[in-house]
């Protein structure tokens, strides 16, 4: 399994979210601090959640790097993060029908 796919299973598994995103962005990286051959260094993370509702930034990131802190042991060395909740985010929203 890729990495990508095992973080965002452990993004679903932890915040139930409206839409989640997560795109290896290694390649971009290579050649700078934490790049590794093979990739699965760098990765964006979009992500629409209830659990974000009353969160600041900081807490929200703080929130997703707690669930993904094993992977941050273990090789991961970058995470762009966009966290929102759901009446914040215009592009995503959960409609009346689901």
């Amino acid at each position: 399994m890729h990495i990508r796919d095992h973080i965002t299973e452990k993004l679903i598994k932890a915040f139930a979210p409206f839409h989640v995103e997560v795109v290896d962005e290694s390649a971009q990286h290579q050649g700078h601090a934490g790049w590794r051959p093979g990739g699965q260094t760098h990765f964006r993370i979009h992500i629409v959640a209830e659990a974000f509702n009353g969160k600041s930034r900081i807490e929200r990131h703080r929130m997703i790097n707690g669930i993904l802190a094993e992977e941050l042991k273990k090789g991961v060395h970058a995470l762009a993060i966009h966290a929102a909740a759901p009446s914040e985010d215009t592009h995503h929203r959960k409609t009346e029908d689901g």
